[in-house]
């Protein structure tokens, strides 16, 4: 990604399952907002398309992460 300014960074994303055991979502410096949605109402969401396609090999039950 290459910035106004000048500054160049490489972009990457993890992804990880998980299962909600308990407590409340909240935010931190690094997020806005927080949210537990369905697959569902994920598909209405604002998301950059690398993050669409996480989601998408997630929803599939993939035995094998995605490297690319």
């Amino acid at each position: 990604m290459a910035y106004d300014d000048g500054e160049v960074r490489q972009q990457f994303s993890l992804c990880f399952t998980a299962r909600l055991l308990g407590g409340e979502a909240r935010t931190s410096s690094e997020s806005k907002a927080v949210a537990w949605v369905t697959p569902y109402d994920a598909e209405d969401l604002p998301m950059h398309p690398s993050m669409r396609l996480r989601l998408q090999h997630a929803l599939e039950r993939r035995p094998a992460p995605y490297l690319g």
